[in-house]
C-alpha cells in the first residue's frame, strides 16, 4: 500500500506542477499569439500536450482508484473516498469545461473564451491544491511508524 500511495503522490504533486504552470503561465500567454496565428497555436498546443497530462492524469486515476477501493485500514479509507471524489471534480470540470472552452477556441482566438478557460480553470488549480494535501497525508499515515 505504502508504494501506491507514494505513485499516487507522484502523480498527483506532478499535476499540481503542471496546473500552477498553466494557469499562472501557459493559458495567460494565449491572449499574445495573435488572432491569426492563434488557431494553428491551439492545435499544435492541443496535440504536444496530450502527451504530457494524460500519462499522468491517467496514474493518478488508477492509483486514485486502487486507494479508494483497495484495502486501506479503516482510518485511511476516508482520504482514499475524499481524494477520489475531488478527482472526480477535476475531471468533470476538464471534460465538461476546459475542453469544450479549448474546442472553441480551436476555432479562432476570442477573448471572451479565453477569459473563461483562464476564470475557470482555477476550479481545477485549487482542487488539484487540496488533493496534493490529502495525498501527502495519506502517504503519510500510510508509512510504517518510527517510534
Amino acid at each position: 500500500m505504502v508504494a501506491v500511495a507514494l505513485l499516487h503522490a507522484a502523480f498527483t504533486c506532478a499535476m499540481i506542477g503542471v496546473i500552477w504552470f498553466v494557469q499562472l503561465c501557459h493559458y495567460p500567454l494565449f491572449a499574445l499569439v495573435g488572432v491569426e496565428a492563434f488557431p494553428a497555436f491551439e492545435a499544435a498546443y492541443t496535440r504536444s500536450t496530450v502527451f504530457v497530462i494524460v500519462p499522468l492524469m491517467l496514474g493518478e486515476l488508477v492509483t486514485a482508484l486502487w486507494l479508494a477501493f483497495g484495502p486501506l485500514p479503516g482510518p485511511l479509507r476516508p482520504l482514499g473516498w475524499w481524494s477520489l471524489a475531488l478527482l472526480a471534480l477535476i475531471w468533470a470540470s476538464t471534460f465538461l469545461v476546459q475542453v469544450p472552452l479549448h474546442h472553441q477556441l480551436s476555432a479562432g482566438f476570442d477573448a471572451a473564451i479565453h477569459e473563461r478557460l483562464v476564470r475557470t480553470n482555477w476550479i481545477r488549480t485549487t482542487v488539484w491544491s487540496g488533493r496534493g494535501f490529502l495525498a501527502m497525508g495519506l502517504l503519510w499515515r500510510a508509512l510504517p511508524s518510527t517510534h
